[in-house]
Parts: structure tokens; sequence; C-alpha cells
């Protein structure tokens, strides 16, 4: 799309990176914006995070991505990570269907796409085609150079753990008036 924006979420462990995708998901579809994509919040127990869910943003399904338990179903592993095949072709497939849409949301993008070029490569395409009004992508720090080669034009929003509410609430409604303004040729009344 004409003038699409493209942001990278990034921020250190517990910085709230899905948290913030995931309030921003909510106030976009109330105000009825069409929101596509993937989100990927953790699963806790006992204070820990044992497993990460994916999750269709149109639809709300979900699946569980990756544990920290090895498994005998196939799947790529990273660090500590196993990761389903089946989750995330699943993933794959949500992703090409995602675009076009007027928000694009992809939680998130690690070693597996930018270093080894596997897991969610339709992220990636989602990404590069451009038809979506906004995106946001999350990147963990270490590889926030490695996206901002691929990704020039994006804008970069750290996410600081110890301000992460207020932070994000501020983002939240800067990137809405942004996106409304874009739907609506003209900013809203009120966010």
């Amino acid at each position: 799309m004409e003038n699409s924006r493209l942001y990278i979420i990034t921020g250190s462990i517990n910085a709230g990176k899905t948290m913030f995708c995931m309030r921003f998901v909510n106030d976009a579809r109330h105000r009825k914006i069409d929101t596509a994509g993937v989100l990927s919040p953790p699963v806790i127990c006992r204070k820990r995070k044992i497993a990460i869910e994916v999750e269709d943003i149109r639809s709300g399904e979900k699946r569980t991505l990756a544990q920290q338990q090895a498994h005998d179903e196939p799947g790529p592993q990273i660090g500590r990570w196993f990761f389903y095949a089946d989750a995330l072709q699943w993933g794959n497939d949500m992703l090409r269907r995602s675009v076009p849409c007027d928000l694009l949301i992809v939680d998130e993008l690690g070693p597996l796409e930018l270093l080894r070029h596997e897991g969610w490569q339709a992220g990636v395409e989602a990404i590069d085609s451009n038809q979506y009004r906004l995106g946001l992508v999350v990147i963990r720090p270490s590889l926030l150079q490695e996206a901002k080669k691929r990704w020039r034009r994006a804008q970069v929003i750290l996410l600081n753990p110890w301000i992460r509410n207020i932070q994000g609430w501020l983002w939240n409604q800067k990137l809405l008036l942004e996106l409304e303004t874009q739907l609506t040729g003209k900013p809203p009344s009120s966010v």
C-alpha cells in the first residue's frame, strides 16, 4: 500500500513486547481496524516461561509453537527451545493470508527467520510486501541490526521494562492516531 509504515518493536527480555502487541490488537479491533498476523504469547507456569504459543490474530486460534522440553515431533531447535514443525507451518499459512490488511503484526522474527532463513518466512514476505498501512514486527535486540539492514525504512520502538506500561500506552496512542489518520484521511476526534 502506498505510504505503508513499519515499526520494529524491540527490548530486553520482559520488556513487554508481546504484551504491547496484544494491547494494540485489542485497541485496533475495538476501532474495527482490519488487523492480521500472529502473536507469540508465553505460557507461564510457576512464574516460569515453559512454552510459547502462536495465535492467529484474525481468528484467535492458537497452537503450541515451542517448548523447553525435547519432543518426538519434527522441528528446529534454537537454544533451549524446541519448535513444532506443524505449528511453524500453520503460522506460515496464517501469515500468507494476512495481507492485505490495515494493521500487520508479526510477533516475532528471530534467529530461525533472520539467520537460518527458516521459521516464519511468510512473515518476512508479508512485511516485504508492503500490503498493509501499518506494520509492527517484534525483533530481539541481538538481531536489530540484521532487521535494520533488511528494512531500512523501519522505525524502532525500544521498550524499557521499567516503564513499559506508560511507554507502551503512549506508543499505542500515537500509532493508533497514525493508522486512523491514514484510514480516514483526517485525525480522529479522540483516540
